[in-house]
């Protein structure tokens, strides 16, 4: 069963596994080889993984296991097949001033969105 026929939003690790056919440590070492697999996590802390992370986890164990490719072989032709590219880390002093200056603006729109007071409302009467 291929995870499409299952059309769900969400998978547990334990599902994840069942659909791969592969057990939790292999998906935990992908996860490693692999920074595009990107598991969130539920509210119970378990993992979760979304539809494109088990399809993504599908097709490496076929590069790995039909076309023998290494990890490092199976992660490029992910990231050219797939168009799949590690998001580069940004440096958290740039999201801090990226965050602040949002927050500016949003001060600005507020205060222009501001109805005027009922003091203006009656002079203008």
């Amino acid at each position: 069963m291929s995870p499409k026929d299952e059309k769900k939003l969400f998978y547990r690790l334990e599902e994840v596994c069942r659909l791969a056919k592969i057990d939790s440590a292999t998906v935990a070492l992908w996860e490693n080889e692999f920074p595009f697999i990107e598991p969130g996590s539920a509210g119970s802390g378990q993992k979760i993984y979304r539809l494109k992370d088990v399809e993504i986890i599908c097709r490496i164990k076929e590069l790995l296991g039909r076309e023998h490719l290494t990890l490092a072989g199976a992660r490029r032709r992910l990231e050219a097949d797939m168009d799949l590219r590690p998001v580069p880390a940004v440096h958290p002093d740039k999201i801090v001033k990226l965050l602040w200056q949002v927050r500016d603006e949003l001060q600005d729109l507020s205060q222009n969105l501001d109805p005027p007071s009922k003091k203006n409302q009656n002079s203008s009467d």
